[in-house]
């Protein structure tokens, strides 16, 4: 059975568990320079480059992906959020980027192999494709609207190389998160649809928006619905939201969502909003019983955590979905649909 037709399977009798947050996790470990660095000669401070430590201490990913399907996660991510050439060159790193997304891809997979061969439960591996620090729709010189840094080929070519790499390392999916430009997103959706077709397998797409208002927008300007008619043509497997706030906050923005897409949801909040000094202080109790108000609403299929969440915020997540009902697909019905910054719907 393909991953796409189990993934579905599973779906429909369960709300399935995503993992949690990387860069919590591994903060935790409080790692010098010289860990981040390992034996690469690279000219650059390397400190914060999470990505890195797939070669550099694989150990430590692969404690952190074993951690999260402990707690009861039925898929985990890769550790390839940043790992492009756009986002590497602030490293120094762009020559280790094919290396980076298939070495995480590898990890992520042991990982969940040897999970299945103790219980004989599958587990999937979603292949993590971060934003880049870039933005196709908007100018980043006020007094030059019209200016942007990139044109969609390049960055088209950046996504198809961590595309390529991960699907190699024998991905799942292909997991294209926390997007604040819909424009990036359709951008690096036709990389990978152009990457799986390429490999001759089928590997579906999982899209998670982030909103950065409270009005429910991303930074592209896009509600939830009318990012959800832009980008709805490349029939991802799972349509959803990340980052941003809470899963209290997110509720509203998540609710209008699953009232409209006619695909599986995914969500995975922060652990609540961060303090004054950047951390997080919600704790896994609270995380999981704001979710449970989602499963009231029936508004998912698949959640996990973001920001801040640890195994342990996973695991009160994992216990909170036990014998839950999953969200219902609804039925779309044929219409034009076209997406400004708002959602339209032509009449007959």
């Amino acid at each position: 059975m393909s991953a796409r037709e189990a993934f579905r399977q599973r779906a429909e009798k369960q709300i399935l568990v995503f993992d949690g947050g990387y860069g919590t996790a591994i903060q935790g470990y409080r790692l010098s320079e010289a860990d981040y660095r390992g034996d690469l000669e690279l000219t650059q401070d390397q400190k914060g480059n999470n990505d890195l430590l797939s070669i550099t201490r694989p150990d430590i990913v692969r404690a952190i992906h074993s951690a999260y399907l402990d707690a009861g996660a039925d898929m985990i991510e890769t550790n390839t959020f940043s790992a492009t050439q756009i986002s590497m060159a602030d490293y120094g790193c762009e020559h280790l980027v094919r290396e980076l997304n298939f070495e995480s891809a590898k990890l992520a997979r042991a990982c969940c192999d040897e999970f299945e061969a103790r219980d004989g439960k599958r587990r999937f591996v979603a292949g993590s494709i971060g934003p880049t620090n870039k933005t196709l729709s908007l100018s980043p010189d006020v007094n030059d609207p019209g200016f942007r840094e990139i044109d969609f080929d390049y960055l088209k070519a950046v996504y198809r190389e961590q595309c390529d790499a991960l699907i190699e390392g024998c991905v799942d999916f292909l997991l294209i998160e926390t997007i604040f430009d819909t424009l990036n997103a359709k951008c690096a959706a036709m990389a990978a649809q152009e990457a799986a077709d390429a490999s001759g397998r089928d590997v579906p797409l999982m899209i998670s928006m982030t909103i950065t208002d409270m009005a429910g927008r991303n930074l592209s300007g896009h509600t939830v619905e009318a990012f959800w008619a832009a980008i709805r043509h490349v029939k991802p497997l799972t349509i959803g939201l990340n980052c941003s706030f809470g899963a209290d906050l997110l509720r509203p923005h998540l609710a209008a969502l699953a009232k409209q897409a006619d695909a599986l949801i995914m969500a995975y909040p922060n652990a609540g909003l961060p303090n004054e000094l950047g951390q997080y202080d919600e704790l896994p109790a609270q995380t999981a019983t704001l979710i449970e108000a989602w499963l009231d609403d029936g508004l998912v299929n698949v959640v996990g955590g973001c920001c801040g969440t640890t195994p342990a915020h996973i695991a009160a997540i994992a216990k909170a979905v036990e014998d839950r009902a999953p969200r219902q697909i609804p039925q779309s019905p044929v219409l034009t649909r076209l997406a400004g910054l708002e959602p339209f719907t032509m009449a007959a």
